[in-house]
């Protein structure tokens, strides 16, 4: 089958792994489902499994793709969760100590068809195209799970999004406004600011800029680069939510603040096939459409990987059948 694989690890080039050709058929073991793949998103995670982060040597060649939408055998329209663990866990599965996604063990979505456990395929709403519904299974996923099961916003609250243009923080944005928040954003650049604007930002700021007034939550994947002013950013008593740390994993701590003012600290990672359905559901109810920075073929995913590299775009890089 046509398939988007990592030959082997390359830490310093990791475009040079990226393979376009082909690949065994996979068999579905009891209890998995083939699922013929119509558009899968690319993720940061891609270019980690490219560089060898998280995956050990000798798994390699491995399809890439932790997202995807598709149809099953019988023709059904589904959406992938890519969060696999162990079938007998009981409760969230992102604290599954045993679990992986899809592109860590098993093989990915950018295929002509993928084999994922028959619980991870979840029904499509009909408000959803394939693209559309290709962007939910991570970032949206992971944008949900911080707004709406970490963060505790209310509707009216204020928010602030760092770095808003890539797909967690665009899905964040997007989110939040249809929820009823006041979202703020940052970005490096006046087009990417403009980016978050069009999203429903209802206000956006260079990236570390003195803000006009305090937040109660902000949603961080940045890391290093904006942390200070994430702290800085909050009303006694906020929250940052983190998912992310693309800048670097160990900024400055600012204990002092933290104490005094009380703030509060969360991680979040992924979602459950629970969130993933709400999105879904929330998703098409409110007629959101997830912004997708670049649509191309899979054939052509070398171009993709290579915007998704330098930066190039804003939203969602999707690849399709």
């Amino acid at each position: 089958m046509f398939a988007v694989y990592a030959a082997e690890p390359n830490t310093d080039s990791p475009l040079d792994s990226l393979t376009v050709g082909e690949r065994p058929e996979p068999d579905a073991p009891e209890g998995w489902v083939p699922v013929t793949v119509r558009a899968a998103s690319l993720n940061m995670h891609d270019l980690w499994t490219l560089r060898g982060v998280g995956i050990k040597p000798e798994q390699f060649p491995m399809v890439l793709g932790c997202d995807g939408a598709g149809t099953l055998p019988d023709g059904s329209e589904v959406v992938l969760h890519s969060v696999i663990g162990d079938p007998a866990w009981s409760g969230d599965e992102t604290l599954d100590p045993t679990r992986t996604l899809l592109t860590e063990k098993h093989q990915g979505t950018f295929a002509d068809t993928v084999i994922v456990p028959a619980r991870n395929a979840i029904p499509k709403p009909d408000g959803l195209s394939a693209v559309q519904a290709a962007c939910m299974g991570t970032a949206w996923l992971t944008a949900y799970r911080m707004l709406f099961t970490k963060s505790g916003l209310r509707p009216g609250q204020r928010m602030l999004v760092q770095g808003a243009s890539g797909g967690v923080s665009t899905a964040l944005v997007q989110l939040g406004r249809a929820a009823g928040m006041e979202v703020w954003a940052t970005g490096r650049t006046e087009e990417k600011r403009a980016v978050a604007e069009k999203l429903g930002a209802h206000a956006v700021f260079p990236s570390n800029e003195r803000l006009p007034g305090k937040v109660d939550a902000v949603f961080e994947t940045v890391g290093d680069a904006t942390w200070s002013h994430s702290m800085r950013a909050l009303k006694p008593g906020g929250i940052i939510v983190v998912s992310g740390s693309t800048s670097g994993p160990n900024p400055p701590a600012d204990l002092q603040r933290l104490f005094f003012l009380q703030l509060r600290v969360v991680g979040s990672t992924m979602g459950t096939r629970e969130e993933l359905s709400n999105l879904l559901s929330f998703v098409a109810n409110a007629g959101i459409v997830p912004e997708v920075g670049l649509e191309l073929p899979m054939d052509q995913a070398a171009d993709g990987f290579r915007a998704m590299l330098d930066g190039e775009t804003a939203g969602k890089i999707v690849f399709t059948r």
